[in-house]
């Protein structure tokens, strides 16, 4: 079953859980061939039953000891833009779509976003441009990410959070 795999992480995220359950995104989803999607809400107020998004098969859960198994089994994932859920997801090789919360003060997640998409291993919107991304987007022109540079990675952190 074709599926999409949906993380916040360990935060709250409420507006992608609600964007991603939209009648618009869940029938992007289902013309693009996708047949589940499995959330992961973390601590989260909005926690969607197969009542609330009745058109595809639908599973919620807040936290697992590990994602990994749901990440293996994705077809797409759509995660925050955490650092340490866009590398488990990119880790894996699975195609991403970062969405941004454009509501945190000083987004330094945009920055991580918009480096990795500029670097061809992810694309990504907002919650208000999600419908329109997932209808457009083309998985195809995304890049592996490469494996065994974590200096690389932890350097541009440190650069885009002003450490170094």
């Amino acid at each position: 079953m074709k599926t999409v795999f949906v993380t916040v992480g360990t935060t709250s995220f409420d507006e992608l859980i609600e964007a991603i359950i939209s009648p618009a995104a869940v029938e992007v989803l289902k013309d693009r061939g996708y047949e589940r999607l499995v959330l992961q809400v973390g601590r989260g107020t909005v926690f969607p039953t197969s009542k609330t998004c009745s058109h595809i098969t639908l599973e919620t859960f807040r936290y697992k000891d590990s994602i990994a198994e749901d990440i293996k089994n994705a077809h797409l994932i759509i995660s925050h833009a955490g650092a340490g859920s866009c590398l488990e997801a990119l880790s894996a090789g699975k195609p991403l779509l970062v969405v941004v919360n454009d509501k945190l003060m000083n987004n330094h997640q945009l920055e991580l976003a918009k480096q990795l998409h500029s670097d061809s291993h992810l694309l990504y919107c907002t919650c208000s441009t999600l419908t329109a991304t997932l209808r457009t987007m083309n998985l195809s022109i995304l890049q592996p990410f490469l494996l065994g540079q974590p200096q690389n990675f932890a350097n541009f952190l440190d650069k885009a959070l002003g450490v170094k």
